[in-house]
Parts: structure tokens; sequence; C-alpha cells
């Protein structure tokens, strides 16, 4: 199951990693803090918006950039499903956790990235998202650290409305 939920994020990153597939990744536009798009991969449209970190504390040897992304794809009937690529490696076997709005959502974490360990809180997530002003993910890096990734929910909500048509 974690490989089946992996494969899709592989496409995406394969797809805006090539010159001739990166022409097929669409804007669908930027919202403050927040970008919207639309790719095709092998099982039909993918719809994304993303956002970057407005604050990772405390810096982690061998960052690099991290984003959070809300993704629709429909053939696989597949809405508002919440991931993060951090940036930095998780330690194995650690979870993370997503605070907005008061709420906690725990995140199972493999390598660089993370997703709800319940997928059937997405739609309940993605709504605290639109609602919030900001995210908080922390989780424990592969050295040990406690790291804190912050990012601006400012655009979220314009963003979620533009996938929402995918």
């Amino acid at each position: 199951m974690m490989l089946a939920r992996l494969a899709p994020f592989a496409v995406l990153v394969a797809l805006c990693a090539t010159p001739a597939a990166a022409q097929s990744v669409q804007a669908l536009g930027e919202f403050r803090d927040w970008a919207a798009y639309s790719a095709a991969d092998g099982t039909g449209q993918v719809c994304f918006a993303l956002s970057k970190p407005t604050d990772v504390s405390p810096a982690v040897d061998g960052y690099t950039q991290a984003y959070l992304y809300l993704t629709n794809r429909p053939a696989e009937g597949v809405s508002n499903e919440v991931n993060l690529v951090a940036g930095f490696i998780f330690a194995p076997d650690q979870p993370a956790t997503l605070t907005v709005s008061g709420k906690s959502f725990d995140l199972f974490t493999q390598r660089d990235a993370a997703w709800l360990l319940d997928a059937t809180q997405n739609d309940d997530l993605a709504g605290a998202l639109r609602a919030g002003s900001t995210v908080t993910v922390e989780g424990t890096s592969e050295k040990g650290i406690l790291v804190t990734e912050t990012f601006s929910l400012s655009g979220a909500t314009a963003a979620s409305r533009a996938i929402g048509g995918c």
C-alpha cells in the first residue's frame, strides 16, 4: 500500500524533471504563498497545489527545498491528498505530526516524504488548511533532530479551488 501511494508522487516528480515532460505540466495560477498545477501521467490528469515553508527550525545539514502538496488524481478516486516532501530524511519508522488551527494529524514517513497515517482524514485536513493561517509539521531527522517546518496558508483556499476542477 505504501508503494502504491508513492508511485503517483514519483510520476509527478518525473513529469516535472524532464524538459519534454515538463511541457505537459500546466500552471493553473499563483495564489500568494501557494501555486497550482495540472499534469498528465499514465493514469490521467493530476492536479496539485503546493507551498514552500516560511520557516525551518533548526537548520538541517543537507537540507533541500521542502514542499507541502494538496493533490487530486480523479482517475484513481483520490482527492485532497496531503503530502509533504520534507527536504531532509526522516528517521526510519518515526511518525511526524502536522498541526493546523489547533488540530493535529499523524503522518507516516518514508525517507523524505510524509502522508496522513489515516487517509480518511484527507478531506478534514484539506478543510483545515483552507480555514487556517499557518500549518506546522514536526518530524525527527535521521540524525535524531526534531525539525519544525512552518507553512503559510495564505492562498491555500484559492489554490485548492484551482485544482478542484481536476
